[in-house]
């Protein structure tokens, strides 16, 4: 029924200051910016590895949403990476806080968290 998760929608609440992050800092690549005028809103589609898409919007006044320690709702967004410390180091080098690696109990495998511009749960998790 389903093949695979087509894209992940993220609404920001300062859009150039969560354009610099996804695109500069965390490196996505834009696959397209539109600016819709009837809703004074951006939306800007991002490249995961050519793999998977994210859809960054804006909009006025977006009201916000609990997200820590554990709101219902998703939880968070997960990076896969070939090696969890040396994308944290480079994460930490670029200005962004990432908490204590962490091996998951079940697969053995690290995993960080860190936090984009609005608070949104981001982690990286070892291949």
């Amino acid at each position: 029924m389903f093949n695979r998760i087509h894209h992940v929608a993220i609404i920001c609440t300062d859009y150039i200051v969560s354009k610099n992050f996804y695109v500069n800092i965390l490196g996505l690549k834009i696959v397209q910016e539109v600016y819709r005028a009837e809703r004074k809103s951006y939306k800007l589609d991002l490249s995961v590895n050519g793999l998977y898409q994210i859809e960054l919007f804006s909009f006025e006044n977006p009201p916000e949403r609990p997200s820590r320690p554990e709101a219902a709702g998703l939880r968070h967004l997960a990076f896969e990476v070939d090696d969890v410390a040396v994308v944290a180091a480079e994460l930490n080098t670029r200005g962004v806080i990432t908490e204590d690696i962490r091996i998951d109990e079940y697969t053995g495998r690290q995993f960080t968290f860190f936090s984009d511009p609005d608070g949104l749960p981001l982690e990286i998790y070892q291949n």
